[in-house]
């Protein structure tokens, strides 16, 4: 009586084998990612919020709405217009009690985070937001020293999605020789002076990450003039500049 026949093994083609490899090892990373995620969140202390906290924040939220477009539709006196037209604004307080409307004029002027500044030009416009967003931010006129020491020390420069420092001329002249603008001196001189071509520059470098004061701010969103943190410091600003540089 002969044997039973062997039965044939089912072939598996390599570019099924290939996928199905392919796909173990993208679960085990999403695994492994999984499970350092749920870690981290077993170690981060969470907080639970009350009914009674998001409440307060809500009316902390709408009192900071009232109080934008109260400052908004108050006047601009000639005489608070700046002095010079190169101003540098620095924000210095967080998103708490804060609406998203006065989120989105900060986001405007690109100062997503505390402690970033920016070199605007003055003009109508910019002193409408700076007075609806002035509890948030400080800001005056830089001198020579201020715009030079910043560029050189905390210059970087955003191309293609991509952030380098501003340590290579070859890269300005890459991205910035159809303005005219070949070095990083071109750069200073088209700031400090408010050049043709200042929008462009402003817009081929990232804002400035600045280290946290010592001693120099109090937490207050009072104006500068009474006291507080906030608002025109005018030439003072360079002194705040140098201590957060």
């Amino acid at each position: 009586m002969a044997d039973d026949e062997a039965k044939p093994l089912n072939y598996v083609s390599e570019i099924v084998l290939k996928k199905r490899k392919s796909n173990e090892d993208w679960a085990n990373r999403r695994k492994e990612q999984l499970e350092q995620r749920v870690k981290k969140s077993k170690s981060d202390n969470f907080v639970i919020k009350k009914p009674e906290q998001f409440i307060r924040e809500f009316r902390d939220k709408e009192s900071d709405l009232i109080k934008m477009k109260y400052r908004g539709k108050r006047p601009i006196k000639s005489s608070a217009f700046p002095q010079s037209k190169l101003l540098f604004i620095i924000r210095i307080q967080g998103k708490n009690d804060m609406h998203p409307q006065t989120r989105k004029l900060l986001y405007s002027l690109r100062l997503r985070r505390m402690f970033t500044g920016v070199f605007v030009k003055a003009n109508d416009r910019i002193m409408e937001i700076l007075q609806k967003i002035e509890p948030y931010v400080t800001y005056g006129y830089p001198n020579l020293k201020s715009v030079n020491e910043l560029i050189y020390k905390k210059g970087l420069a955003k191309i293609n999605k991509q952030v380098f420092p501003l340590t290579d001329n070859n890269i300005i002249e890459q991205a910035m020789s159809e303005h005219g603008i070949i070095c990083i001196e071109d750069i200073v001189k088209e700031i400090a002076n408010v050049g043709p071509h200042f929008k462009e520059v402003c817009s081929f470098l990232c804002p400035f990450n600045l280290n946290k004061p010592e001693k120099a701010l109090q937490g207050k969103k009072k104006a500068y003039k009474d006291g507080g943190d906030s608002g025109n410091r005018e030439d003072q600003i360079n002194e705040l500049i140098s201590k957060m540089n």
